[in-house]
């Protein structure tokens, strides 16, 4: 029996060279296009997180705005006077108001509580 001759070819060395070029730019284009596509899902994502962010802005900003109101309404001179007569508060008597004898600037309570001391002191040996 007679054995069939195979064919045998040499390896081209450009061939292999040109398949792995070919083999290394597909690589490239498939990590570039996954890049890609991984910015895209990371902007979507952002987009989603922004429009939420403003929404809760927006509720915020109401939220203050009706705050801002009723703090107004809580504030106002006539309500005020409303609860202070609900309270059985009423204006004070001539007798019971009192003015300070003098405003002191650049002192602290308790300096100026002493200094009031001191003179009511002389005060009062001055007119012994």
């Amino acid at each position: 029996m007679i054995k069939p001759q195979r064919l045998h070819r040499e390896p081209d060395p450009r061939v292999r060279r040109s398949f792995a070029a070919a083999l290394a730019l597909s690589a490239v284009l498939v990590v570039v296009a996954l890049l890609l596509v991984g910015l895209r899902v990371q902007q979507v994502h952002l987009a989603y997180r922004l429009d939420a962010l403003r929404a809760e802005r927006a509720r915020t900003e109401t939220l203050i705005r009706q705050l801002e109101i009723e703090v107004a309404t809580l504030r106002s001179p006539v309500r005020v006077d409303q609860r202070a007569r609900q309270l059985g508060l009423t204006a004070p008597a001539p007798d019971q108001v009192r003015l300070a004898r003098e405003y002191v600037t650049g002192t602290t309570g308790l300096a100026a509580a002493q200094r009031n001391r001191v003179e009511a002191s002389v005060e009062r040996i001055a007119t012994r």
